[in-house]
């Protein structure tokens, strides 16, 4: 099977690529804008793509055809996403518009990563058929490109996440795993909300079921994140537990106090239940993800 992951130099794509380069089964091209910033460029192609350029993804779907495009590249930063509407439009919802023709084309299924944040936060944890009503810029964004591949005629897995966290190489975004730490290490004032609840996704396990949606061609929508519904002051809390970090300088406040360019849901998280059974997802508790950036973060 011919795998093209998009993003590969993100958080979720680094972790795609080291758990498919090995895969005797897989010939794996790994696509992200401008270069390779993976140390270890052995066991897959690279091909400099930029998704906003529907010449550029008919070019490198016409050299490769791929049988799935894992789409991991995507404007994730929910301010900067209420502010810059139209370079949110182009990554978020024309980059998929080019990629669904391409997989028309070739017959490509396509594996598309979205998010909890298309819901509005009133009822969560999610399962896959609630009604999306976003509260940002980024939800609608994320949403539009939801409904374009489900209006569509190819074949497809739609897998939503939430609060992606993990250790990659020279990462352009931090997650709030690696913030919270950094932070309690340097005994930095933080103002933390208890009033937002999530269940973190650890990267790996993220990857593991994109490659499973990505092999078994699933069809559908899945939800794919942690299993552990916390709020954002006991994921911080936990982060200072595992590393015995002082939580002295912990401020709790409200959402409402937060001067945020976006909205943020209050209550999102996801039920798992049919990833679990269809894909055999089998998602680290967060203690276990903490563990697991601990290692990563000692061996660097």
């Amino acid at each position: 099977m011919k795998i093209l992951i998009t993003g590969s130099n993100g958080l979720l794509g680094q972790k795609m690529v080291s758990d498919l380069k090995g895969d005797t089964s897989v010939e794996l091209i790994a696509t992200s804008r401008g270069e390779n910033r993976l140390k270890d460029k052995t066991g897959y192609s690279y091909f400099s793509l930029d998704i906003t350029s529907n010449d550029e993804v008919q070019a490198c779907m016409n050299q490769f055809k791929p049988d799935v495009i894992v789409n991991t590249a995507a404007m994730t930063n929910v301010d900067v996403c209420e502010k810059d509407k139209d370079g949110c439009d182009q990554l978020n919802v024309e980059a998929v518009k080019h990629l669904i023709s391409a997989c028309e084309t070739h017959n490509t299924h396509l594996v598309h990563l979205s998010t909890d944040f298309i819901f509005d936060g009133e009822d969560g944890p999610y399962p896959e058929d609630a009604k999306p009503n976003p509260l940002s810029y980024y939800g609608l964004s994320k949403l539009k490109a939801e409904n374009l591949i489900q209006d569509s005629s190819i074949s497809s897995s739609i897998l939503r996440t939430v609060l992606v966290y993990g250790v990659a190489e020279e990462m352009s975004r931090s997650n709030i795993v690696l913030w919270a730490k950094g932070a309690l290490e340097k005994g930095q004032a933080m103002n933390v909300v208890d009033d937002q609840f999530r269940t973190p996704t650890l990267a790996e396990d993220l990857s593991k079921g994109c490659i499973a949606a990505a092999k078994l061609k699933a069809q559908g929508v899945f939800n794919i994140s942690g299993d552990n519904y916390l709020s954002v002051l006991e994921i911080i809390e936990g982060v200072a537990d595992f590393w015995k970090l002082s939580k002295d300088n912990i401020t709790v406040v409200s959402s409402t106090t937060l001067n945020q360019d976006a909205k943020r849901p209050p209550r999102t998280g996801f039920v798992l239940d049919k990833a679990k059974k269809e894909l055999n997802y089998k998602p680290h508790s967060f203690k276990e993800g903490l563990a697991i950036v601990d290692s990563q973060l000692s061996a660097n």
